[in-house]
């Protein structure tokens, strides 16, 4: 999330109460996960395992849980529960505003877009020109809608990301999120899909690409230009699609990983590393493998009975011919 105006490290630190080691003078612009940072960027840490990769990323400030050394143009903020601290910024910044009626007054709605009857636009939801979103359809904060997309029934866009913390006591804290579903031009989007919005940054579907009924796209999930989803194909956070690449359907894919440009992945596969793209790069299986290689594989295994049968006999004979000498 992008502050309204730099924020300084010491106007922070009196929000949550944190010591300071660094520059207090130096002024943030974004609040990120450790994911998504950049030169500007505000972010927490608290387990010990990530501190290096935190404290020499291009963050500009880390809130952390123990005092280190800082790197020279960087300031910490020590509290004793960093996710809590950020929790904290994220609300006081991005405060949770309820919806309390079917046009929040804060949307802006584009030229010769139609709303059919139920549907739902949250605050500050920006939608193009030439749309159509179709019955009972819920458009849920900061979302912003390109020109000429349809969004068929019951679609729910811009829910908060499932991220959760695990704390010590094993139980789970939902991290408040703050980033945005932008969906560009000529996109359509099928009945009963649920788009989540980004923890800190943005959820993206690129311009031209339609996606089938009941899809479910993650937190920070990027999917490029002119990419096909078909139905039940479900999209771990923070993965990023390329463009033109085709999903058939029940596909899943894990968290993190990039699928490269024009890639086909073929129905009810296992997507648990990144795959390269290419015109003829199909996959399929669980885990997911180049197709023509499942396939010699399948056909493989479809000949093992036959082949265990052979062998078998093969031994009998041995076996018996050994009895005879």
């Amino acid at each position: 999330m992008k502050f309204k105006m730099p924020i300084s490290i010491s106007d922070i630190a009196e929000l949550i109460d944190a010591k300071v080691i660094g520059d207090p003078k130096i002024k943030v612009t974004f609040l990120s996960e450790i994911h998504k940072v950049e030169k500007g960027s505000l972010m927490f840490v608290d387990n010990e395992k990530y501190y290096n990769q935190a404290i020499y990323s291009a963050a500009t400030a880390i809130i952390i849980d123990k005092e280190l050394e800082c790197p020279e143009g960087k300031a910490l903020l020590i509290v004793e529960k960093p996710f809590e601290a950020y929790n904290q910024l994220a609300l006081h910044f991005s405060p949770f505003v309820p919806v309390s009626q079917f046009i929040s007054p804060t949307a802006i709605i584009g030229e010769n877009t139609i709303l059919e009857p139920g549907v739902v636009v949250g605050n500050h939801v920006t939608i193009g020109d030439n749309c159509l979103i179709r019955a009972n359809t819920v458009l849920l904060d900061n979302t912003k809608i390109g020109n000429n997309v349809i969004v068929h029934a019951n679609a729910s866009i811009g829910n908060d990301a499932f991220y959760m913390n695990r704390q010590k006591d094993k139980s789970y804290n939902r991290w408040h999120s703050i980033g945005r579903v932008i969906i560009e031009d000529n996109v359509e989007i099928g009945a009963g899909c649920t788009i989540d919005k980004g923890v800190s940054g943005d959820t993206v579907i690129g311009e031209g690409t339609k996606i089938d009924n009941l899809v479910h796209v993650g937190h920070g999930v990027r999917i490029g230009k002119h990419c096909l989803l078909a139905a039940q194909v479900g999209i771990a956070g923070k993965t990023i699609i390329q463009d033109h690449v085709t999903i058939y359907g029940q596909v899943g894919i894990s968290k993190s990983l990039v699928v490269g440009e024009g890639a086909t992945i073929l129905a009810k596969t296992g997507v648990s590393k990144s795959i390269p793209g290419g015109s003829n790069k199909e996959y399929i299986g669980i885990p997911a493998g180049e197709s023509r290689t499942k396939f010699r594989e399948i056909i493989a295994l479809r000949q093992l009975p036959e082949i265990a049968k052979k062998v078998n006999e093969i031994y009998e004979a041995l076996f018996k011919n050994k009895k005879k000498e």
